[in-house]
C-alpha cells in the first residue's frame, strides 16, 4: 500500500483526503520528495493512494489513516509514526473541517470541530516532536483569519451549554491551533520551526460562505509546501496571511493565555 521511504524529505500531510491537503499531497510529490499521505476515512484509502500515485513520476508515497474524531486513532498512528521514523522533515497539518449546524460531540467526550481541528493534531504533532526535532523539521498548520473571532471559554470549551454558532466554533478552534503553532515555537526542540497560515483569500473549509466550492487549491497547496521547506525564511512561530506574516488575534501573542491552554490540552 505504500512505497519504501528514500532518503528523500519525507514530509506528512494530514487530511489527504480533503481538497487542499489532497492538493498539498501532490506538490510534495511533485517536488519529489516523499509524502506521508493521512486520511481521515479510511473509506477514502484506496482512491486517493491510486489518485496520488497517478502522479508519483518522481515522489513516493505512503499512505496512513486515523480517524480524527478518536484520539485514540490518533495516538496510535503518532505512535506507530515515531517508532518507525528516525526523521520527519516536515508535518503539514491541514486536516480540518467546517463546524456543524448542530452541536456535535465525540465518543471523547469534546466537541467535534474542537477536537478535529486543535486536539487532534496537536497530539499528532507532540507524538512526533523527536522525529522532527532529529531533522530539524519544520510544522506548517494551516489556519484562518477567522481564528482573531475565537475565544477560549475554558468553562465550557466542548460548547455544552449557551448558544451554539458553526462560526464561533470554528474559530474558537482555529484560535486554539494558532497558540499552539505560536507556543511550539517557543517551548519546542531546539532547531525546529513553526508557523500557523491562512493560505487562501477565501474560507478553504466553508465553501458554502463564498462561491468557491470547486475553486482551485494549487496555489494554497503551493504555499504551504514552500512555508515547509528548510530554506525558505519565515519568522518561527509566525501567522501567515498568504505568503505575508501579519499580526495574529491578541490571544496568540499572550503568554499566559497560551501556556493556559497547553496545561490544559497535555492534562488530557
Amino acid at each position: 500500500m505504500s512505497a519504501t521511504l528514500s532518503s528523500t524529505r519525507t514530509v506528512l500531510v494530514t487530511g489527504a483526503d480533503t481538497r487542499l491537503g489532497f492538493a498539498t499531497a501532490q506538490r510534495v510529490i511533485a517536488d519529489g520528495d516523499t509524502v506521508i499521505a493521512h486520511i481521515l476515512d479510511k473509506n477514502h484509502a484506496d482512491e486517493t493512494l491510486q489518485r496520488l500515485q497517478a502522479e508519483a513520476k518522481s515522489g513516493q508515497v505512503r499512505m496512513v489513516q486515523a480517524d480524527f474524531t478518536r484520539l485514540s486513532e490518533v495516538d496510535e498512528l503518532g505512535h506507530t509514526l515515531a517508532a518507525e521514523l528516525g526523521r520527519l522533515d516536515a508535518l503539514i497539518n491541514a486536516a480540518s473541517i467546517a463546524a456543524p449546524f448542530a452541536r456535535t460531540h465525540t465518543e471523547d467526550g469534546h466537541e467535534l470541530t474542537f477536537q478535529v481541528n486543535y486536539l487532534a493534531p496537536q497530539r499528532l504533532t507532540m507524538a512526533l516532536l523527536p522525529a522532527l526535532e532529529a531533522a530539524r523539521g519544520r510544522v506548517v498548520a494551516v489556519t484562518s483569519k477567522l481564528h482573531a473571532a475565537g475565544n477560549i471559554d475554558y468553562s465550557d470549551l466542548d460548547r455544552r451549554r449557551g448558544i451554539y454558532t458553526p462560526l464561533a466554533i470554528y474559530a474558537q478552534s482555529k484560535l486554539a491551533l494558532t497558540m499552539f503553532s505560536r507556543s511550539l515555537a517557543e517551548t519546542g526542540p531546539d532547531g525546529l520551526t513553526t508557523v500557523s497560515v491562512h493560505p487562501a483569500d477565501f474560507e478553504i473549509d466553508m465553501p458554502q460562505m463564498r462561491s468557491h466550492r470547486t475553486a482551485p487549491l494549487d496555489s494554497a497547496a503551493a504555499l504551504l509546501v514552500h512555508l515547509a521547506a528548510p530554506g525558505t525564511p519565515v519568522r518561527n512561530g509566525g501567522y501567515y496571511e498568504g505568503g505575508e506574516p501579519t499580526n495574529a488575534a491578541a490571544l496568540v501573542r499572550n503568554s499566559r493565555a497560551r501556556t493556559r491552554l497547553a496545561t490544559w490540552s497535555n492534562r488530557l
